[in-house]
Protein backbone atom coordinates (compact mmCIF):
# COMPACT_ATOMS: atom_id res chain seq x y z
CA UNK A 1 0.00 0.00 0.00
CA UNK A 2 1.59 3.55 -0.83
CA UNK A 3 2.32 5.59 1.82
CA UNK A 4 -0.13 8.91 -0.35
CA UNK A 5 -3.15 6.25 0.68
CA UNK A 6 -2.30 5.27 4.32
CA UNK A 7 -1.95 9.07 4.77
CA UNK A 8 -5.29 9.58 3.16
CA UNK A 9 -7.01 7.03 5.33
CA UNK A 10 -5.32 8.45 8.63
CA UNK A 11 -6.40 11.84 7.83
CA UNK A 12 -10.20 10.61 7.04
CA UNK A 13 -10.44 8.94 10.03
CA UNK A 14 -9.32 12.13 11.85
CA UNK A 15 -11.55 14.20 10.29
CA UNK A 16 -14.42 11.66 10.90
CA UNK A 17 -13.53 12.24 14.43
CA UNK A 18 -13.37 15.63 15.11
CA UNK A 19 -16.88 15.66 13.61
CA UNK A 20 -18.06 13.75 16.40
CA UNK A 21 -15.45 14.97 18.15
CA UNK A 22 -18.26 15.48 21.48
CA UNK A 23 -18.19 11.39 21.68
CA UNK A 24 -14.98 11.61 22.58
CA UNK A 25 -14.70 14.52 25.52
CA UNK A 26 -15.03 11.93 28.15
CA UNK A 27 -11.69 9.91 26.83
CA UNK A 28 -10.07 12.93 26.47
CA UNK A 29 -10.55 13.95 30.13
CA UNK A 30 -9.71 10.55 31.06
CA UNK A 31 -6.11 10.64 28.80
CA UNK A 32 -5.29 14.11 29.75
CA UNK A 33 -4.83 12.67 33.31
CA UNK A 34 -3.25 9.41 32.49
CA UNK A 35 -1.77 9.97 29.24
CA UNK A 36 1.62 11.61 30.23
CA UNK A 37 2.98 9.05 32.91
CA UNK A 38 2.09 6.44 30.50
CA UNK A 39 3.58 7.67 27.64
CA UNK A 40 6.83 8.72 29.95
CA UNK A 41 6.02 4.74 31.44
CA UNK A 42 6.45 3.84 28.09
CA UNK A 43 9.65 5.38 27.02
CA UNK A 44 11.58 4.25 29.61
CA UNK A 45 10.12 0.62 29.42
CA UNK A 46 11.40 0.99 25.63
CA UNK A 47 14.73 2.38 27.19
CA UNK A 48 14.93 0.15 30.02
CA UNK A 49 13.68 -3.58 29.42
CA UNK A 50 16.49 -4.70 27.05
CA UNK A 51 18.89 -3.78 30.14
CA UNK A 52 16.38 -5.70 32.51
CA UNK A 53 16.04 -8.74 30.16
CA UNK A 54 19.79 -8.80 29.44
CA UNK A 55 20.65 -8.89 33.15
CA UNK A 56 17.14 -11.75 34.40
CA UNK A 57 18.23 -14.33 31.23
CA UNK A 58 21.93 -13.63 30.92
CA UNK A 59 23.01 -13.54 34.75
CA UNK A 60 20.12 -15.42 36.12
CA UNK A 61 19.02 -12.77 38.24
CA UNK A 62 15.56 -12.76 40.09
CA UNK A 63 13.48 -10.00 37.56
CA UNK A 64 11.62 -7.81 40.81
CA UNK A 65 15.06 -7.40 42.18
CA UNK A 66 17.06 -6.79 38.86
CA UNK A 67 14.13 -4.03 38.01
CA UNK A 68 14.80 -2.54 41.26
CA UNK A 69 18.43 -3.17 40.51
CA UNK A 70 18.19 -0.72 37.62
CA UNK A 71 15.46 1.86 39.05
CA UNK A 72 18.38 2.80 41.66
CA UNK A 73 21.10 3.33 39.23
CA UNK A 74 18.64 5.32 37.09
CA UNK A 75 17.50 7.51 39.80
CA UNK A 76 20.93 7.97 41.13
CA UNK A 77 22.47 8.63 37.53
CA UNK A 78 19.43 11.34 37.01
CA UNK A 79 20.14 12.99 40.39
CA UNK A 80 23.95 13.07 39.42
CA UNK A 81 23.26 14.59 36.29
CA UNK A 82 20.60 17.09 37.47
CA UNK A 83 22.85 18.06 40.43
CA UNK A 84 26.12 18.06 37.85
CA UNK A 85 24.02 20.58 34.94
CA UNK A 86 21.57 22.50 36.43
CA UNK A 87 24.11 24.85 37.87
CA UNK A 88 26.23 24.86 34.74
CA UNK A 89 22.98 25.73 32.55
CA UNK A 90 21.44 28.27 35.20
CA UNK A 91 25.14 30.12 35.32
CA UNK A 92 25.00 30.34 31.42
CA UNK A 93 21.66 31.21 30.80
CA UNK A 94 22.16 33.98 33.19
CA UNK A 95 25.01 34.93 31.27
CA UNK A 96 22.90 35.23 27.98
CA UNK A 97 20.62 37.47 30.03
CA UNK A 98 23.49 39.90 30.80
CA UNK A 99 24.75 39.93 27.21
CA UNK A 100 21.58 40.30 25.71
CA UNK A 101 21.73 44.01 26.01
CA UNK A 102 25.28 44.04 24.35
CA UNK A 103 23.77 41.88 21.14
CA UNK A 104 21.41 44.46 20.88
CA UNK A 105 24.04 47.36 21.17
CA UNK A 106 25.69 45.39 18.13
CA UNK A 107 22.34 44.72 16.00
CA UNK A 108 21.44 48.61 16.33
CA UNK A 109 25.03 49.55 15.61
CA UNK A 110 25.04 47.14 12.31
CA UNK A 111 21.79 48.69 11.65
CA UNK A 112 22.76 52.40 11.58
CA UNK A 113 26.08 51.41 10.21
CA UNK A 114 23.63 50.30 7.35
CA UNK A 115 21.34 52.83 7.60
CA UNK A 116 24.16 55.70 6.40
CA UNK A 117 24.70 54.20 3.36
CA UNK A 118 22.08 55.77 0.56
CA UNK A 119 20.93 52.33 -0.66
CA UNK A 120 19.71 51.45 3.08
CA UNK A 121 18.51 54.71 4.40
CA UNK A 122 14.79 54.16 3.49
CA UNK A 123 15.30 50.79 4.60
CA UNK A 124 16.19 52.08 7.73
CA UNK A 125 13.61 54.30 8.21
CA UNK A 126 11.08 51.75 7.72
CA UNK A 127 12.73 49.97 10.25
CA UNK A 128 12.57 52.97 12.72
CA UNK A 129 9.31 53.79 12.05
CA UNK A 130 8.66 49.68 12.42
CA UNK A 131 10.10 49.94 15.61
CA UNK A 132 8.43 53.00 17.37
CA UNK A 133 5.32 51.48 16.23
CA UNK A 134 5.95 47.82 18.17
CA UNK A 135 7.29 49.95 21.45
CA UNK A 136 3.83 51.85 21.42
CA UNK A 137 1.70 49.37 20.78
CA UNK A 138 3.52 47.00 23.76
CA UNK A 139 2.78 49.83 25.90
CA UNK A 140 -0.60 50.14 25.15
CA UNK A 141 -1.35 46.46 25.33
CA UNK A 142 0.99 45.94 28.33
CA UNK A 143 -2.22 45.90 30.97
CA UNK A 144 -3.82 43.25 28.58
CA UNK A 145 -0.66 41.33 28.88
CA UNK A 146 -1.46 41.77 32.57
CA UNK A 147 -4.77 40.39 33.27
CA UNK A 148 -3.95 37.51 30.58
CA UNK A 149 -0.71 36.58 32.37
CA UNK A 150 -2.98 36.75 36.04
CA UNK A 151 -5.94 34.42 33.95
CA UNK A 152 -3.73 31.94 33.00
CA UNK A 153 -2.29 31.54 36.35
CA UNK A 154 -4.83 28.63 37.06
CA UNK A 155 -3.99 26.78 33.85
CA UNK A 156 -0.11 26.85 34.59
CA UNK A 157 -1.14 25.51 38.11
CA UNK A 158 -3.12 22.93 36.42
CA UNK A 159 -0.34 22.08 34.40
CA UNK A 160 2.36 21.43 36.81
CA UNK A 161 -0.13 19.50 38.91
CA UNK A 162 -0.69 17.33 35.82
CA UNK A 163 2.97 16.61 35.84
CA UNK A 164 3.53 16.49 39.64
CA UNK A 165 0.91 13.75 39.15
CA UNK A 166 2.52 12.42 36.43
CA UNK A 167 6.42 12.26 37.79
CA UNK A 168 4.54 10.49 41.29
CA UNK A 169 2.73 7.82 39.22
CA UNK A 170 5.14 6.77 36.21
CA UNK A 171 7.19 4.38 38.18
CA UNK A 172 5.05 2.62 39.83
CA UNK A 173 3.18 2.10 35.98
CA UNK A 174 6.56 1.64 34.70
CA UNK A 175 7.76 -1.00 37.60
CA UNK A 176 4.66 -3.58 36.85
CA UNK A 177 5.58 -2.72 32.99
CA UNK A 178 8.99 -4.33 33.06
CA UNK A 179 7.94 -7.22 35.51
CA UNK A 180 4.47 -7.91 33.63
CA UNK A 181 5.05 -6.84 29.87
CA UNK A 182 5.89 -9.90 28.22
CA UNK A 183 2.56 -11.10 29.53
CA UNK A 184 0.28 -7.84 28.84
CA UNK A 185 -0.51 -8.96 24.76
CA UNK A 186 -1.45 -12.10 25.58
CA UNK A 187 -3.61 -11.37 28.76
CA UNK A 188 -5.41 -8.46 25.80
CA UNK A 189 -5.50 -11.27 23.24
CA UNK A 190 -8.27 -13.12 25.36
CA UNK A 191 -10.73 -10.98 24.57
CA UNK A 192 -9.88 -11.17 21.37
CA UNK A 193 -12.13 -14.06 19.20
CA UNK A 194 -9.80 -17.50 19.13
CA UNK A 195 -9.06 -17.50 15.79
CA UNK A 196 -8.13 -13.89 15.45
CA UNK A 197 -5.95 -14.36 18.02
CA UNK A 198 -2.67 -15.53 16.22
CA UNK A 199 -3.19 -12.43 13.57
CA UNK A 200 -3.68 -10.21 16.68
CA UNK A 201 -0.63 -10.83 18.57
CA UNK A 202 1.05 -10.52 15.20
CA UNK A 203 -0.10 -6.78 15.00
CA UNK A 204 0.69 -6.25 18.58
CA UNK A 205 4.26 -7.87 17.72
CA UNK A 206 4.87 -5.34 14.73
CA UNK A 207 3.55 -2.51 16.67
CA UNK A 208 5.97 -3.03 19.71
CA UNK A 209 8.77 -3.51 16.80
CA UNK A 210 8.20 0.12 15.47
CA UNK A 211 7.91 1.81 18.66
CA UNK A 212 10.87 0.20 20.21
CA UNK A 213 13.03 0.51 17.07
CA UNK A 214 11.90 4.34 16.77
CA UNK A 215 12.09 5.53 20.62
CA UNK A 216 15.36 3.79 21.29
CA UNK A 217 16.71 4.95 17.54
CA UNK A 218 16.22 8.16 18.22
CA UNK A 219 16.86 8.51 22.10
CA UNK A 220 20.42 7.61 21.28
CA UNK A 221 20.58 9.42 18.33
CA UNK A 222 20.08 12.18 20.37
CA UNK A 223 22.25 11.40 23.16
CA UNK A 224 25.17 11.36 20.59
CA UNK A 225 24.24 14.53 18.84
CA UNK A 226 23.79 16.70 21.98
CA UNK A 227 27.17 15.31 22.72
CA UNK A 228 29.06 15.90 19.27
CA UNK A 229 27.41 19.70 19.45
CA UNK A 230 28.80 20.47 23.05
CA UNK A 231 32.03 19.36 22.09
CA UNK A 232 32.35 20.88 19.16
CA UNK A 233 30.64 23.90 20.39
CA UNK A 234 33.73 24.17 23.19
CA UNK A 235 36.40 23.48 20.87
CA UNK A 236 35.92 26.71 19.05
CA UNK A 237 34.96 29.03 22.05
CA UNK A 238 31.41 29.09 21.26
CA UNK A 239 29.53 30.48 24.25
CA UNK A 240 27.30 28.92 25.80
CA UNK A 241 28.01 26.21 24.63
CA UNK A 242 25.96 23.39 26.95
CA UNK A 243 23.28 25.20 26.76
CA UNK A 244 22.98 25.25 22.87
CA UNK A 245 24.38 21.78 22.53
CA UNK A 246 21.87 20.17 24.89
CA UNK A 247 19.12 22.39 22.82
CA UNK A 248 20.20 20.18 19.74
CA UNK A 249 20.21 17.09 20.92
CA UNK A 250 16.45 17.56 22.23
CA UNK A 251 15.74 19.26 19.02
CA UNK A 252 17.20 16.29 17.00
CA UNK A 253 14.20 14.24 18.10
CA UNK A 254 12.08 16.10 15.90
CA UNK A 255 13.19 14.08 12.31
CA UNK A 256 14.75 15.85 9.53
CA UNK A 257 13.22 19.30 10.65
CA UNK A 258 15.01 19.20 14.45
CA UNK A 259 19.02 19.75 13.19
CA UNK A 260 18.19 22.62 11.50
CA UNK A 261 16.16 24.30 14.21
CA UNK A 262 19.22 22.93 16.19
CA UNK A 263 21.38 25.21 14.05
CA UNK A 264 19.80 28.67 14.35
CA UNK A 265 20.64 29.73 18.11
CA UNK A 266 24.45 28.83 17.73
CA UNK A 267 23.84 30.90 14.54
CA UNK A 268 22.27 33.78 16.16
CA UNK A 269 24.97 33.73 19.41
CA UNK A 270 28.30 32.90 16.55
CA UNK A 271 26.57 35.72 14.25
CA UNK A 272 26.73 38.28 17.04
CA UNK A 273 30.30 37.22 18.42
CA UNK A 274 32.23 37.57 15.34
CA UNK A 275 31.87 36.53 11.28
CA UNK A 276 34.83 34.40 12.20
CA UNK A 277 33.15 32.43 15.08
CA UNK A 278 29.69 32.42 12.93
CA UNK A 279 31.73 30.79 9.89
CA UNK A 280 33.59 28.51 12.83
CA UNK A 281 29.64 27.00 13.84
CA UNK A 282 28.94 26.27 10.28
CA UNK A 283 31.70 24.21 10.13
CA UNK A 284 31.19 21.86 13.23
CA UNK A 285 27.26 21.76 11.85
CA UNK A 286 28.63 20.67 8.88
CA UNK A 287 30.96 17.91 10.49
CA UNK A 288 28.04 16.81 13.27
CA UNK A 289 25.70 16.47 10.33
CA UNK A 290 28.67 14.18 8.41
CA UNK A 291 29.00 12.04 10.97
CA UNK A 292 25.24 11.86 11.62
CA UNK A 293 24.02 11.13 8.34
CA UNK A 294 26.45 8.94 7.37
CA UNK A 295 27.51 7.01 10.57
CA UNK A 296 24.95 7.30 13.29
CA UNK A 297 21.85 7.55 11.76
CA UNK A 298 22.42 4.33 9.65
CA UNK A 299 23.64 2.43 11.89
CA UNK A 300 21.17 3.00 15.17
CA UNK A 301 18.47 3.77 13.30
CA UNK A 302 18.85 2.30 10.05
CA UNK A 303 15.11 1.55 7.92
CA UNK A 304 13.17 0.02 10.72
CA UNK A 305 10.21 2.18 10.13
CA UNK A 306 10.39 2.20 6.05
CA UNK A 307 9.30 5.43 6.40
CA UNK A 308 9.43 7.60 3.16
CA UNK A 309 10.93 11.24 3.98
CA UNK A 310 8.44 13.15 2.07
CA UNK A 311 5.75 11.18 4.27
CA UNK A 312 7.61 11.94 7.17
CA UNK A 313 7.33 15.64 6.26
CA UNK A 314 4.17 15.51 5.39
CA UNK A 315 3.17 13.50 8.73
CA UNK A 316 5.17 16.27 10.68
CA UNK A 317 3.64 19.05 9.11
CA UNK A 318 -0.09 17.54 9.88
CA UNK A 319 0.48 15.82 13.49
CA UNK A 320 2.39 19.48 13.95
CA UNK A 321 -0.71 21.65 12.87
CA UNK A 322 -3.42 19.77 14.80
CA UNK A 323 -1.63 18.69 17.92
CA UNK A 324 1.32 20.99 18.06
CA UNK A 325 4.41 20.37 19.49
CA UNK A 326 3.42 16.83 20.59
CA UNK A 327 2.06 15.64 17.23
CA UNK A 328 5.49 17.03 16.02
CA UNK A 329 7.37 14.48 18.65
CA UNK A 330 5.05 11.16 18.26
CA UNK A 331 3.38 12.10 14.60
CA UNK A 332 5.86 9.63 13.41
CA UNK A 333 5.50 6.82 15.76
CA UNK A 334 2.22 7.32 15.47
CA UNK A 335 2.01 6.96 11.67
CA UNK A 336 4.14 3.67 12.14
CA UNK A 337 0.99 2.15 14.30
CA UNK A 338 -1.59 3.48 12.37
CA UNK A 339 0.52 2.09 9.37
CA UNK A 340 0.47 -1.17 10.67
CA UNK A 341 -2.76 -1.36 11.70
CA UNK A 342 -4.37 -0.57 8.28
CA UNK A 343 -2.34 -2.49 6.44
CA UNK A 344 -3.18 -5.78 8.28
CA UNK A 345 -6.52 -4.41 7.93
CA UNK A 346 -6.52 -4.07 4.35
CA UNK A 347 -4.80 -7.63 3.56
CA UNK A 348 -7.86 -9.43 5.71
CA UNK A 349 -9.90 -7.06 3.78
CA UNK A 350 -8.30 -8.23 0.85
CA UNK A 351 -8.23 -12.20 1.85
CA UNK A 352 -11.79 -12.39 2.33
CA UNK A 353 -13.41 -9.70 -0.13
CA UNK A 354 -14.47 -11.23 -3.42
CA UNK A 355 -13.47 -8.05 -5.02
CA UNK A 356 -9.55 -8.83 -5.21
CA UNK A 357 -10.30 -12.50 -6.53
CA UNK A 358 -8.56 -13.04 -10.05
CA UNK A 359 -10.64 -15.84 -12.59
CA UNK A 360 -8.85 -18.53 -10.90
CA UNK A 361 -10.54 -17.98 -7.57
CA UNK A 362 -6.97 -16.36 -6.13
CA UNK A 363 -6.21 -13.67 -4.34
CA UNK A 364 -4.15 -10.77 -6.36
CA UNK A 365 -1.38 -11.12 -4.23
CA UNK A 366 -0.23 -10.33 -0.93
CA UNK A 367 -0.34 -6.18 -0.13
CA UNK A 368 3.28 -4.55 -0.92
CA UNK A 369 4.32 -2.85 2.58
CA UNK A 370 7.02 -0.94 1.24
CA UNK A 371 6.44 2.84 1.04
Amino acid sequence: MSALIIVLLILLILFMGNQVSWLFTPLNDFFSIVGLPIILAGIFYYLLNPIVDLLEHKMKINRTLTITGVFIIVIALLVWGVWSLIPVINEQLQSLIKSFPSYVDQFNNVINGLGSHPMFQQFHKEVAHFTDMAASELSQRSNEYIKTTVNSLGSVLGTLTTVAIALITMPFILFYLLRDGDRLPHYIAKFVPTRLQSSFLNVLSEINHQISSYIRGQLTVAFFVAIMFCLGYYAIGLKFALTIGIMAGILNLIPYLGSFLAMIPAVIVGLFISPWMLVKVLIVFAIEQTIEGRLLSPLILGSNLKVHPVTIIIVLLAAGKMFGVIGVIFGIPGYAVAKVLITHLFNWYQTNSDLYETDDGDSEGKQSEKD
